[in-house]
């Protein structure tokens, strides 16, 4: 069986549609799929992985490598699929939406209990950009300097929380220098809620290539 083959085979036997694996790989819609399917598109060693990792099984399946895969391919640990909640700020906070069904996968050894995807070019100095999935997991409190989801009244963001000594007061910083602090203190320390820590995030391939 041909790699196209098996890319379809495997999106159907998952209950995946074109547009819904087109999500997970970073293409815009489902036509480029159809023509992956079709055989149409070569695809570098770095979107197979892409599609190995949408599809939950390995690059050496798809291409028929087996144990003897290229050094610059890295054999992908077991999958598991976590809820896509929606989009979160990596600036201004804004609405975080909630999909509702929609899900992602993460490496089973990652302990990440949501994804969301990141809105903005606040956290660019830590490598989160606009458009990645950050992976969290829920908790009420982080450490101070650490990178977690905040929900600051009906909105939410990403950023480094720090904590007072005292705890009457809330700073969320950006990792970009043109974002000033969000400092949070008094009755509006009601309004702040931490949703979760950052404990992981996945970049889509930025060349714009098939």
């Amino acid at each position: 069986m041909e790699l196209h083959e098996k890319i379809r085979r495997l999106r159907e036997d998952r209950g995946l549609s074109q547009e819904a694996l087109a999500g997970k790989t970073g293409y815009t819609d489902r036509s480029s799929i159809a023509k992956i399917e079709k055989g149409q598109v070569s695809l570098s060693a770095d979107k197979i992985l892409l599609f190995a990792q949408a599809l939950g099984t390995t690059p050496g399946y798809l291409t028929g490598w087996g144990d003897a895969l290229p050094e610059n391919v890295i054999p992908l640990p077991a999958l598991r699929d976590i809820p896509l909640m929606g989009a979160i700020a990596c600036g201004e906070p804004i609405l975080a939406v909630e999909d509702g069904g929609e899900t992602v996968s993460v490496p089973d050894f990652l302990h990440a209990d949501f994804a969301l995807r990141c809105r903005g070019d606040s956290m660019i100095n830590a490598r989160i950009f606009d458009g990645d999935l950050v992976y969290i997991r829920a908790q009420p409190e982080v450490e101070n300097g650490q990178i977690a989801a905040v929900r600051v009244g009906d909105e939410a963001t990403l950023k480094r929380v720090y904590y007072a000594p005292d705890r009457q007061r809330v700073t969320l910083r950006a990792c970009n220098p043109l974002y000033p602090d969000l400092d949070y203190t008094g009755p509006d320390l009601e309004q702040i809620q931490v949703l979760g820590l950052a404990v992981g995030f996945f970049s889509n391939l930025r060349q714009g290539q098939e």
